[in-house]
C-alpha cells in the first residue's frame, strides 16, 4: 500500500509540473503574440496599441528581454527619455547573452547622453564594451561622452533624482555610518560614565582616607587640654615624691639624733653602741 502510495504521489506531482509548464507555454505563446501585434502597430505608427501590447508581453512574460528593449526603443523614437532609459536598463538585467547587454547598455547610454547625465553615459557606455569590445560606435560614442564631461563636469553637490539605485545605495552607506557613529558615541558615553564613576570612586577613597586620618588626630578640645600641665599620677609600688622627701627628713632627724648621743658619750667617755642598723 506504501508503495502505491508513493508511486500515486509522484505522478500528481508530476502531472502538475505538466500542467505548470503547459501554462507558461501558453503564457510564452501570447507574449510572442503581442509583441508581433506590437510590432505591427509600429509600423502603421499606432504607438499607443503597440505601447500596450508590449506592457502586455512583459506582464506574461517577465524574462523577456526583447519586449523590454523594443519598448525601450519605441519610447526612445518618441522622446520618451524617462521611459526608453527604464526600459533599456530592465532590458541589461534581464538579458542572458553578450549581445543582448551590448544593446541595451549602448542604447541606455544613449538615452544618459540625451539628459547630459555624461557620468552614467561613460559607465553605461563601457559596460557595453565589456560585452562587446568590437564595436566602434559604442567606441566612439564613449569617447565623445569622456570629452562631454571633461567639459562639463558635474558639480559637487550634484544629484541625480532618476538614478535612485546610487541614490539609495549612498544614503544606505550614510545610515551606516551614522550608526557606527552613534555606536562609537554610546560607547564613549560609557567610558565616561566609567571614568567619572572612577573619579567618583577615587574622591570618595580620598575622602574616606582623610576621615581615617582625621580621627587619628586629637580634637580642638583635647589640644587645648594638652596645653595645661597635667598632674603626675602616682603609680601603685611607688613611693612619691612628697613621701621620699618626709622619709629622707625623718631619716637625717634620726641621724642627728643618733650622732649628739654619740658625741655626749664620748665627752663622758663612755662608749655608746650605736642604735643605727641601715
Amino acid at each position: 500500500m506504501q508503495i502505491i502510495f508513493i508511486v500515486c504521489a509522484a505522478a500528481f506531482s508530476l502531472n502538475s509540473f505538466a500542467q505548470q509548464t503547459q501554462a507558461q507555454q501558453k503564457e510564452i505563446k501570447a507574449a510572442q503574440h503581442f509583441m508581433s501585434e506590437a510590432q505591427q502597430a509600429l509600423q502603421k505608427d499606432k504607438f499607443a496599441i503597440a505601447e500596450a501590447d508590449y506592457r502586455q508581453a512583459i506582464s506574461l512574460n517577465p524574462k523577456n528581454e526583447t519586449a523590454k528593449y523594443n519598448l525601450g526603443t519605441a519610447y526612445y523614437g518618441k522622446e520618451k527619455n524617462a521611459e526608453a532609459m527604464l526600459r533599456f536598463k530592465q532590458a541589461a538585467a534581464t538579458a542572458d547573452s553578450k549581445a543582448e547587454k551590448h544593446k541595451a547598455f549602448h542604447n541606455l547610454g544613449n538615452t544618459y547622453m540625451n539628459e547630459k547625465k555624461y557620468t552614467e553615459a561613460v559607465e553605461s557606455y563601457k559596460n557595453a564594451l565589456r560585452n562587446n569590445p568590437n564595436d566602434d560606435e559604442t567606441r566612439y560614442n564613449l569617447a565623445l561622452a569622456k570629452d562631454m564631461l571633461e567639459k562639463n563636469p558635474p558639480p559637487p553637490q550634484d544629484k541625480n533624482d532618476e538614478n535612485k539605485d546610487k541614490n539609495e545605495d549612498k544614503k544606505d552607506q550614510e545610515n551606516k555610518d551614522q550608526e557606527n557613529k552613534d555606536n562609537k558615541n554610546n560607547e564613549g558615553d560609557k567610558g565616561d560614565e566609567k571614568e567619572d564613576k572612577d573619579k567618583g570612586d577615587q574622591q570618595e577613597d580620598k575622602k574616606e582616607g582623610d576621615n581615617e586620618k582625621d580621627q587619628g588626630k586629637p580634637d580642638k578640645s583635647k589640644d587645648e587640654e594638652g596645653d595645661k600641665p597635667q598632674q603626675q599620677q602616682p603609680v601603685p609600688g611607688q613611693l612619691s615624691p612628697q613621701q621620699v622627701k618626709s622619709l629622707l627628713e625623718a631619716m637625717n632627724n634620726e641621724e642627728k639624733k643618733t650622732q649628739e648621743k654619740i658625741n655626749a658619750e664620748k665627752q663622758k667617755g663612755t662608749k655608746v653602741q650605736s642604735d643605727k642598723d641601715w
